[in-house]
């Protein structure tokens, strides 16, 4: 009889902790450390000493590579300092001069920015495709990764990740996926094909926006490869950030049932106001992606768009700058709410919008609070010319 598997929400409070080892606290303490000692010679030889030195990993980082590896399904987890390290680490453990990779057209702007400056000077060709491309036909001999992103970034168009999987591994490509969207909680990215599952844990992991992290989960067959590459680039996260990141872990189910429950109520109201266009969120039932995120996803998050009806550059400066309870910053997946214009940068093809875009992160503000913020924003927008 096979083990039986505790839910993700049992995993997100119980995993990575070592009450045992650190005198029964819930919680695994910070470690901040460089030089780790050692008793004497003979226990600097490998595998003597669990802890050898601060980069390599402490108990405080051990803690969060174990609870997120449980939560991944994968073989071998490593923390980065940032979620754009971890995009570039999962690519460079797997690419060499004279590659050729595919990319997703709705790629994260600085990934884009990596592939066409970095890699290219290292001898790295880019294709970038479009996020519902048949990728057969743009696969050459020396394909040697697919990276996609879904929901795609600003635009939020779902990919069809285990069709993409089937047709990458049939030509020997690796299949990466930044899938800080959906998290592991709500998208399992292992378990639809992906061999390293990429994770910006500044947004929804740390919750709280006043940490940088990010992680690569590799499955077995991609393991040995990230390890290296982690360890031969010296990258390493802090312990208060580790410490962060888990604190935040262990209330990510809840908070993420919230942010979609508010991120619903808004893009309903949205969807029935006269200057609103299209709404931007697989989880509503008429967005174009709707049909392959309910087969693969169990949820959503609060992070989406809408297009407005073509207006002045004044009059989007007028309903974004008044806000009282949506901040206007970058990143998201923290408590507040957040509101910025989008700019769509797209080579592949093209994103057609006639009016401006507006990325909104709803946050676990009353619901009710952020829609008369937002009725007021209307307000400004429509008084100005």
């Amino acid at each position: 009889m096979s083990e039986m598997r505790d839910k993700p929400e049992t995993i997100l409070v119980g995993s990575g902790r070592m009450s045992a080892s650190h005198f029964g606290t819930v919680n695994t303490p910070v470690y901040r450390t460089s030089t780790i000692l050692f008793p004497d010679i003979a226990s600097m030889a490998p595998g003597k000493q669990p802890y050898t030195y601060g980069r390599r990993g402490t108990p405080t980082s051990q803690s969060l590579e174990e609870a997120i590896g449980e939560l991944e399904g994968g073989a071998q987890v490593v923390l980065v300092p940032s979620g754009l390290n971890a995009a570039t680490t999962a690519i460079l453990s797997v690419i060499a001069s004279g590659d050729h990779m595919l990319v997703t057209d709705s790629v994260y702007g600085p990934t884009r920015q990596f592939c066409d400056t970095t890699l290219k000077r290292l001898g790295v060709e880019t294709t970038y495709y479009a996020p519902d491309a048949d990728i057969a036909p743009l696969l050459r001999p020396n394909t040697r990764v697919v990276f996609c992103e879904s929901p795609g970034s600003l635009t939020f168009e779902i990919q069809d990740i285990p069709a993409i999987a089937r047709i990458a591994h049939a030509h020997g490509a690796s299949v990466l996926l930044d899938n800080t969207w959906a998290t592991p909680l709500l998208f399992d990215a292992h378990g639809h094909g992906v061999d390293l599952s990429i994770q910006a844990g500044t947004k929804y992991l740390g919750g709280h926006a006043d940490v940088n992290i990010g992680y690569v989960s590799a499955n077995a067959g991609h393991a040995a490869r990230l390890k290296e590459t982690h360890g031969n680039m010296g990258l390493n996260a802090s312990g208060d950030d580790c410490f962060l990141a888990l604190r935040g872990l262990r209330t990510l189910a809840v908070r993420l049932k919230r942010h979609q429950q508010t991120a619903l109520a808004l893009t309903d109201w949205l969807a029935a106001r006269p200057e609103v266009t299209r709404i931007l969120y697989p989880a509503r039932p008429d967005d174009p992606g709707h049909v392959v995120w309910k087969r693969d996803f169990k949820g959503a998050c609060g992070l989406f768009g809408f297009e407005l009806k073509p207006v002045s550059d004044a009059a989007l400066a007028a309903f974004i700058d008044g806000m009282h309870h949506f901040g206007i910053g970058y990143s998201w997946g923290g408590f507040e709410s957040l509101i910025l214009p989008s700019h769509i940068h797209r080579t592949a093809g093209s994103f057609e919008a006639k009016g401006p875009v507006v990325r909104i992160h709803a946050g676990l503000e009353d619901a009710g609070d952020l829609i008369a913020d937002l009725e007021q924003g209307f307000l400004r927008l429509n008084g100005t010319k």
